[in-house]
């Protein structure tokens, strides 16, 4: 707990049976109220060793629903328990659990509403094992989002991100993609809504055991980006009203 916000961790897992216990045993301890492991119908043994663990709650989708379907789980559980800050942990190693103080920090001072943990500041994405098409890519994307959504992100599409349970409240993130495309949409929403965004250096290691969309997949999940972002535009402008950028208060 930091400034009397109950801090959770949320873990959305799909066959991370060699590299869950290391995440987890590497979660700064003392920090850390709740813990949230959400298993997208894994073929290996993630659950078991999940209830090996210390983990609060566990749930157990009962047919692979998809990466944002898996962290619509782990929010909705999270807020559900009270929590102030809610960071997103990959359960495959890929980011260190050792920013989660840092992360937490930056959302507990009131300065940010998101925090992001960046492969692109520095010079650890390629030293990391990060593939250079997707290097590559993730520079022109960002390119492009910052000009169509007016930031200065170094990137969109890291996948370690500690939020205020404020800003998730305000945003209808359960209508979002139940894809790899939902992590953009999130951001896109809260930029829409003036929300406050840090970020902060992350080293990252690629690995075999890493999760990653395939090349295929890759090309899907930028074309879907530009979309969401020219959607930003229309709806912002009031060509095009996108059911993406429609909140509570605009009902």
């Amino acid at each position: 707990m930091i400034n009397g916000k109950k801090i959770a961790v949320v873990l959305p897992a799909y066959n991370a049976e060699k590299t869950l216990r290391q995440t987890c045993s590497e979660i700064p301890p003392g920090l850390v109220d709740i813990l949230i492991l959400t298993d997208d119908k894994s073929d290996d043994r993630t659950l078991e060793i999940a209830q090996e663990l210390s983990i609060d709650h566990i749930i157990r989708h009962d047919s692979n629903r998809g990466y944002g379907a898996n962290q619509k789980s782990c929010y909705n559980k999270a807020l559900e328990s009270g929590a102030g800050i809610i960071v997103m942990l990959h359960p495959d190693y890929q980011y260190t659990p050792l920013l989660i103080p840092a992360m937490c920090h930056m959302i507990a001072s009131g300065l940010y509403d998101v925090v992001l943990g960046s492969r692109i500041l520095g010079k650890g994405a390629l030293k990391g094992g990060m593939p250079l098409y997707k290097y590559v890519a993730n520079r022109i994307l960002t390119f492009i989002q910052n000009i169509f959504l007016n930031q200065k992100l170094s990137e969109y599409h890291t996948g370690y991100r500690a939020f205020s349970a404020e800003i998730l409240r305000k945003i209808r993130y359960n209508n979002n993609s139940d894809d790899y495309i939902f992590d953009n949409e999130i951001l896109a929403q809260i930029i829409f809504l003036k929300g406050k965004i840090g970020e902060i250096s992350c080293p990252t290691k690629y690995t075999k055991e890493s999760s990653s969309i395939g090349f295929l997949k890759s090309i899907i999940y930028g074309t879907r980006v530009i979309f969401v972002s020219l959607g930003f535009i229309f709806h912002k402008t009031g060509l095009i009203k996108n059911s993406l950028f429609i909140f509570d208060e605009e009902n």
